[in-house]
């Protein structure tokens, strides 16, 4: 598998007792801690991990405003921990581990369930935004914005809410954030204020924008753009473009693609886009029909430019690979896992060399269309459609390789993969990157 080796179980880290609930889901009994964030708590050089629990169902099971948090080390000690009981989480959401106002100490920036105020499901009313110390958990700014309060929504677009950290003011490090909430974009600055909002124009199932906007800078001035699939804004929210390019536009990025040139990377119908608008490559609907997602890395030998792996049916194991041509150089399946989603392209040889695609428990070498079975990882369990393996790409052992950290939001376990030959010798530190704390986790 390249120069590096199989998968090694590096670590088996257990969210500890204390942290955890026990419910019975489709009559098995879980305990669990909920949902997962990795990052240098204490800024100290060494990955901890932050666990955290929301309220008010979704149509999943569990919420969305997160209401417990709590951060623990790996080798199980418990940091600090806030709040009270919740539900699993109906999908990743609102909350990233990074340090917001480059003072070189690392925060938690979350929405957070106000106990003081009455909401359901569908409304923000209840919600406010807190930035946390990540070493105490204590509160270091909380605002309660009238654009968040106002946030309203149901159905799939709803329940994908997630946190995204940007740089939008050209500063030294990213110190600003985007919330997605439905069909409303709110960007927010390391003092809480609000930079700009965005209203999202479509918002009907199979017919929406993604659900999870990427963050990059498109257009080389130092500032990140916002790709939602549909449009793609300029760092003030200003409209750079807008244009409902195909059905299902599940996953979106913006990446290097062709002659190192960023651009705006959409599934639905397999768009490859400029800054200004302009179709770069266009794969169409008879070729994708359903872009469930697209993750895009040098994948294959002889080539000096990245591919599309593109899961183009919707939930189902069957995938494409296109170069910047828009030739199929590769078309395979990969295996099944219960919701047919959470590809992420890992650097498993190191940066600059051929990457892997992690999928549901496998790490898959694209070139020859080959699994490998992650040992020791245990079939995922949990509800039906839910319960299966998120993936965090991060160099946890410091030689330059990247690991695969991953967690079953049900399970009480978070595993740690890593390339043979584990030399420890060659740990140098942990340096937390856009690949944690903006970490995908599914499409």
């Amino acid at each position: 598998m390249g120069k590096a080796g199989g998968p090694l179980l590096h670590a088996k880290i257990e969210i500890p007792p204390e942290l955890r609930l026990e419910e019975e889901i489709e009559g098995q009994k879980l305990e669990f801690g909920g949902d997962i964030r990795i990052g240098d708590l204490r800024n100290r050089g060494v990955a901890d991990f932050l666990v955290y629990r929301s309220i008010e169902g979704a149509h999943d099971g569990g919420g969305m405003k997160p209401c417990f948090l709590a951060a623990f080390t790996a080798t199980g000690e418990v940091l600090w921990r806030v709040g009270e009981g919740g539900e699993q989480p109906a999908r990743p959401g609102p909350v990233a581990v990074h340090d917001i106002d480059g003072d070189g100490r690392t925060e938690v920036i979350c929405l957070w369930v106000d106990p003081e105020v009455e909401g359901g499901p569908g409304s923000m009313e209840n919600v406010v935004i807190q930035i946390r110390d990540g070493a105490t958990g204590e509160v270091k700014l909380q605002a309660s914005p009238i654009a968040l309060r106002q946030c309203r929504g149901e159905g799939a677009n709803w329940v994908h809410q997630r946190l995204l950290i940007a740089n939008l003011r050209g500063t030294e490090t990213a110190r600003d954030f985007v919330v997605k909430l439905g069909d409303q974009l709110l960007a927010f600055n390391q003092e809480l204020q609000l930079l700009w909002s965005y209203a999202i124009g479509w918002n009907e199932y199979g017919r929406c924008t993604a659900y999870i906007p990427a963050v990059g800078d498109i257009d080389g001035d130092g500032r990140d753009e916002v790709n939602g699939g549909y449009f793609l804004l300029d760092e003030d929210g200003m409209v750079l473009w807008e244009n409902q390019l195909g059905p299902h536009m599940d996953s979106v990025a913006i990446v290097e693609w062709d002659g190192g040139r960023m651009r705006a990377i959409c599934s639905g119908g397999g768009h490859v886009m400029d800054e200004r608008g302009k179709a770069i490559l266009r794969l169409g609907e008879e070729l994708v029909p359903h872009g469930q997602e697209v993750r895009v890395a040098r994948f294959l030998d002889g080539f000096s430019e990245p591919q599309m792996a593109v899961r183009f049916d919707g939930h189902t194991p069957e995938i494409i690979v296109v170069d910047t041509g828009g030739q199929l150089p590769r078309r395979f399946e990969i295996n099944s896992s219960p919701n047919n989603t959470g590809m992420e392209v890992v650097h498993w040889n190191g940066e600059g060399k051929r990457a892997m695609l992690y999928n549901g428990g496998m790490l898959w070498d694209v070139e020859r269309g080959t699994g490998r079975v992650l040992p020791e990882l245990p079939p995922p369990f949990g509800p039906s459609r839910m319960g299966w393996y998120h993936c965090v790409p991060a160099d946890l052992c410091g030689d330059e390789r990247e690991e695969l950290l991953l967690y079953n939001p049900w399970d009480r376990f978070i595993y740690i993969y890593t390339p043979e030959p584990f030399d420890g010798a060659a740990y140098a530190g942990y340096r937390p990157g856009a690949r944690q704390y903006n970490a995908r986790l599914m499409d």
